[in-house]
């Protein structure tokens, strides 16, 4: 019998942030993690505008391989956002959990609320009904009242809200190190191991010398 594979879904919405989830998905390849990916239909014009390239349905393997950088894709799997008869769309389909990265507060709200109106956001209620982690990674400000009701409600289903907020202890000092940072802070929350950004030592200073 074939082992079984697991593999994280990665849903990618509509927010400024390709960068980031060029980088999720890079490091969880590397870490040797599957992935299935959902591209909601704002994101295609958010990579199309963040990076010039046109990520389309039945060429996304070679899209996909020009967005995150690498073409070793043999464990990835994507999903078209209009697929409700997509494997992720069913609880009985296996899967770690998902990661929302970046977030919209259209999606944030969809899933808040139990909408699946794509699925993207029919995957996020699966993930969260069968009690599997379900990171959002947050990235618009400022956040208004209804935004933040929307987040504590996650926060309450289980979800972890990590908005996409560098920090600068890690000793980054480019763009692509602020990028990995806010990357690997949300493999941490599913424990991924991964090597994006350096972690605090206890010691003062630690930015400067790794600068």
């Amino acid at each position: 019998m074939s082992e079984l594979r697991e593999p994280w879904v990665v849903g990618v919405s509509g927010a400024s942030g390709t960068p980031y989830a060029a980088s999720v998905i890079r490091a969880l390849l590397a870490a040797g993690e599957a992935v299935d990916l959902v591209v909601s239909r704002a994101a295609r014009l958010t990579i199309l505008d963040e990076t010039g390239i046109s990520f389309r349905d039945a060429h996304w393997r070679e899209d996909l391989a020009g967005w995150i950088g690498t073409d070793d894709l043999d464990d990835v799997r994507y999903w078209p956002a209009g697929d409700f008869a997509a494997g992720p769309s069913s609880g009985s389909y296996p899967a770690k959990g998902m990661l929302v990265v970046p977030a919209t507060t259209g999606a944030v709200a969809g899933i808040a609320l139990g909408l699946s109106k794509d699925l993207l956001q029919r995957v996020a209620s699966v993930t969260l009904k069968e009690r599997r982690p379900l990171v959002v990674c947050v990235r618009e400000t400022p956040l208004n009242g209804v935004t933040l009701q929307h987040l504590v409600t996650l926060d309450a289903q289980g979800a972890v809200v990590l908005p996409a907020s560098p920090g600068f202890y890690a000793g980054g000092s480019t763009v692509r190190e602020l990028v990995d940072f806010v990357a690997g802070r949300v493999l941490d929350a599913v424990g991924v191991r991964h090597e994006l950004y350096r972690r605090w030592d206890g010691e003062l200073g630690g930015a400067a010398r790794g600068a």
